[in-house]
């Protein structure tokens, strides 16, 4: 029974979120990455909406949408110019244009490397930008559940170079080979990974 937002503000944030990435400007995980990069301290004294608004004035500055200066001064003293800044969605165009572009699945052949069964092993690399492979999986060895297919590869994505298309599996872990020997020996951990985070174990 959690209510969907538990203030006004998290709701205006959600929207205003919603219209700016309808705009194209950015994508999820140049999103998601954003956020990785606040401050370590103020990310976790944040709550939730909290971090999406730092992270949506963070991607804003850096798309010169907006400068530090205008975010920092009170609203009422603000000067609002509207010379070239276009015309503004409509909600119906909003929300038409998250439909189209929800999905990172790629309709593209491309060569899986992998296959149900295999035994593979995470890399166990150490990436400085965004990335969608868990360290806690990092050199662990595993076996391919399931091929979803071809997806849009994160960590391109997140710093606009490609989008790299390749497949993602669901790849099985057994809950000893992460955490050790004291874990339950029948319990298995599944984490989606990409082709680029793989290696034949």
């Amino acid at each position: 029974d959690e209510p969907v937002f538990h203030a006004p503000w998290e709701g205006r944030v959600w929207a205003l979120n919603s219209a700016l990435g309808a705009l194209g400007k950015w994508n999820i995980d140049a999103g998601r990455y954003t956020m990785e990069q606040l401050d370590p301290a103020l990310y976790l004294q944040s709550i939730y909406y909290q971090r999406w608004l730092y992270r949506t004035e963070n991607i804003l500055i850096a798309h010169d949408m907006v400068t530090r200066a205008e975010l920092d001064t009170p609203p009422e003293q603000r000067k609002v110019e509207k010379q070239g800044q276009g015309q503004a969605l409509s909600v119906e165009e909003i929300f038409s244009r998250q439909r189209q572009a929800r999905s990172a699945r790629v309709d593209m052949a491309v060569g899986a490397q992998f296959k149900a069964g295999d035994k593979v092993r995470a890399r166990n690399i150490h990436p400085k930008g965004h990335t969608r492979l868990p360290r806690y999986v990092r050199g662990k060895a595993g076996v391919i559940d399931r091929d979803h297919g071809v997806f849009i590869f994160p960590d391109t994505n997140a710093v606009f170079a490609g989008k790299k298309p390749q497949h993602l599996y669901s790849v099985r872990f057994s809950a000893q080979e992460i955490w050790g020997p004291d874990a339950a020996s029948a319990d298995k951990v599944y984490v989606d990974m990409w082709d680029d985070y793989l290696e034949v174990s």
